[in-house]
């Protein structure tokens, strides 16, 4: 009789790791069901009666029984993606989150675990104890398929050797087509990219690196490491991930949710301040002015220009009389006080009220008692008269009123900002732009906005301190002068577990995060950094940029330039040099434009050979529309850059739109135009591409271009 003929390796390798994949899947789906219940039943019992140390009880527990179960949800999709087979016949799977067994012995690592770390780092060289890497891929709940690495071939035995089936995992990720969203490339990061995300937490990680190096993937897994790791300090206070535009953001919407991480909080520059979505940008010269320090001064002299004392004094009848002396003391003690502008306010007009009641009872020759001293300034500023004189002289005002009359009053800009009137006056009632809202921020720091209404003004109990003094120890910040426990633990007070760390964010401008991930953060304006800086006291921040791609002209430059200022001491650069991305021979069109426009910037080191060279088409008579729908259909995604001034009639993206992104094909439309506004705006342009790149031009090309096609 013949034998049963033996089953193919890669057969027989994937209905077992299929096997092993439903028993993950299994035990998710238990252990979830439990997390649901125990959510249920909390959110049942929270907000009951009882003692307010009760009720504060069941309300942690609530809370941490419904992010479990958030957490537990958002890792149904790729659950498992690796294995490790290591020389002492040990197997360890990988994913997205951490499984046990009933007898609590692992049987899935979440990646972020220590004892995963060499599913990223080891190599042929440096194998360690690895002998084996498997990349699992996977559709819903079924294995599509299997690569293998072997990394000790040495010390692989016959029956392992034979079971090794698939390919480099990382050059068949990048194989694939674009989809328009960012994956996670948990399962394919590199050596280089996990020195990022395993970085330690204490101050802020500057990640370096050119188009196609990783490091916006590196930056958003660095983030969900730090909330697995840190999670008792972190996660209460979420992450806010600041994004260069709307585009961008929903590009990488789905990325921390997958790994496991749903409290995170995405936003543009213009969507820092709650209330305003600013997408509009400034010209150039405004941009600049608007974005500079001094603006910081500028704000305060508008403030002070709001803070007056009658130069002829105070008379309003009826004995009712101050000095100018009296008035211009009263000020400058309410400005001594160093309070926002809007609390200053009360002890000023408080302070003339008291006078103006002494005054009058002088007038009218009575003693002035305690108890008259209690009724009578509220008696008087009942008066309408006298609060139409008092109230002007020191007005309460929010932050869109201060920035309107700034920017729209010749003379308050005139003594505010002589040197940047012409740049910064504009008519009334214009939308808000981007460069906008740094300000909106600063005005809002220097008046004292209004906390929202549903958050407790008490303050905060003895839990908050404890963990605002565990998060400065975690931190490295416990000698900081300038932040206590008791301040970062004002900041931290929060109003329950039953609306999401987003939703409470969103409406606070004063929030706390945990961390901030700030990406093409080149773009970001001095005083766009104040703002960011403000909502991560502790300063954990990763940010995330290339010098050689900044376009605004009011961005970095260098980032010890931008951050000393704000950070001296607390920060440090690791950089990318492996462009995973971009083919070679795109790279090398890119490259010889970066050379005439920042020769102080290197390029990326391309690992992807390419299987087109870049083209061009010249365009008779600029009919870039006809040219357009001419050029064959590519396969995957397709993206069309053009200067700002044809993109609309193009339906194609502008330079900053498309910054972060990435497209199978790209299209760049008029190479020249986008040069001319600025050459780093053309090397963003050009390294959009992860295919094909195909160049429409009517203007001659740049030099730098033609020369290499």
């Amino acid at each position: 009789m013949h034998g049963i003929p033996a089953e193919p390796p890669l057969a027989e390798a994937l209905r077992a790791e299929q096997a092993h994949l439903t028993r993950l899947y299994a035990r998710l789906d238990s252990t979830r069901a439990q997390a649901r219940r125990a959510r249920d039943g909390a959110l049942d019992g929270a907000g009951a009666g009882g003692t307010h140390q009760a009720r504060l009880e069941r309300e942690v527990r609530a809370r941490e029984a419904t992010r479990r179960a958030a957490r537990l949800d958002a890792v149904e999709r790729g659950l498992c993606f690796g294995r490790l087979d290591q020389r002492d016949g040990t197997v360890h799977y990988i994913g997205r989150t951490g499984l046990s067994d009933d007898a609590y012995e692992p049987i899935l690592l979440d990646w972020r675990t220590p004892a995963a770390r060499p599913f990223y780092t080891a190599t042929p060289a440096r194998p360690g104890p690895v002998v084996r890497r498997r990349h699992l891929h996977t559709r819903g709940r079924t294995l599509t398929g299997l690569d293998d690495e072997a990394l000790d071939l040495d010390r692989i035995d016959e029956s392992g050797r034979r079971t090794l089936v698939g390919e480099a995992a990382l050059l068949a990720a990048l194989a694939r087509e674009r989809t328009g969203r960012m994956g996670t490339a948990v399962a394919t990061i590199q050596a280089e990219q996990d020195r990022v995300i395993r970085a330690p937490l204490p101050g802020a990680l500057v990640v370096q690196g050119g188009p196609g190096t990783g490091k916006t993937v590196a930056a958003l897994h660095r983030a969900a490491y730090l909330l697995f790791t840190h999670r008792a300090a972190l996660e209460r206070r979420g992450v806010l991930v600041v994004g260069p535009h709307p585009g961008f953001l929903h590009y990488i919407d789905e990325v921390l949710p997958a790994l496991g991480e749903t409290e995170v909080v995405l936003r543009t520059v213009g969507e820092l301040f709650p209330g305003v979505t600013a997408t509009r940008s400034d010209t150039a010269a405004t941009a600049v002015a608007k974005g500079g320090r001094w603006m910081a001064g500028v704000l305060r002299r508008a403030v002070a220009a709001h803070q007056s004392a009658p130069a002829g004094g105070l008379d309003l009848g009826e004995g009712l009389r101050l000095s100018a002396r009296a008035c211009a003391e009263a000020r400058d003690a309410a400005r001594g006080l160093r309070l926002p502008h809007n609390r200053a306010r009360a002890y000023y007009l408080r302070t003339l009220l008291d006078a103006l009641a002494v005054a009058q009872a002088l007038a009218l020759g009575r003693p002035y008692d305690d108890e008259e001293a209690h009724y009578a300034p509220r008696e008087l500023w009942a008066r309408a008269d006298v609060r139409a004189a008092l109230d002007p002289l020191w007005p309460r005002l929010t932050p869109e009123q201060l920035v309107e009359r700034l920017l729209t009053d010749p003379g308050l800009l005139a003594s505010a900002a002589p040197d940047h009137h012409d740049a910064l006056l504009r008519p009334p009632g214009g939308p808000w732009t981007v460069e906008d809202v740094p300000l909106l921020d600063e005005a809002a720091e220097l008046l004292g906005d209004t906390r929202p209404a549903d958050r407790p003004e008490d303050d905060p109990d003895e839990a908050e301190l404890s963990f605002a003094q565990g998060v400065l120890t975690i931190t490295g910040q416990t000698g900081d002068v300038l932040l206590d426990p008791a301040l970062l633990a004002g900041r931290f007070h929060h109003d329950g577990p039953h609306r999401s760390t987003a939703e409470r964010a969103a409406a606070d401008r004063t929030w706390a995060y945990g961390h901030v991930v700030v990406d093409e953060a080149q773009e970001l304006s001095a005083m766009a950094w104040r703002t960011v800086l403000r909502r991560v006291p502790t300063s954990s921040l990763t940010i995330v940029g290339d010098l050689a791609q900044t376009g605004s002209p009011a961005g970095a430059r260098s980032w010890a330039e931008m951050l000393d200022p704000h950070l001296p001491g607390r920060w440090r650069e690791t950089r990318l040099t492996v462009n995973y991305r971009t083919p070679e021979p795109i790279m090398a069109l890119a490259a010889a434009v970066l050379r005439t426009t920042a020769p102080d910037q290197q390029p990326p080191e391309s690992v992807r050979p390419g299987a087109e060279r870049p083209s061009a088409v010249q365009v008779p008579d600029a009919g870039f529309a006809a040219a357009l729908a001419e050029l064959p259909a590519p396969a995957g995604t397709l993206g069309v850059i053009a200067p700002d001034d044809l993109a609309g009639d193009l339906g194609a993206l502008t330079v900053a739109a498309c910054k972060g992104l990435e497209f199978d094909a790209v299209v760049v439309v008029e190479p020249a135009a986008i040069q001319a506004r600025s050459a780093r705006d053309l090397y963003v342009a050009l390294t959009r591409a992860t295919r094909t790149l195909t160049l429409l031009h009517h203007r001659p090309l740049p030099p730098a271009i033609a020369e290499v096609l």
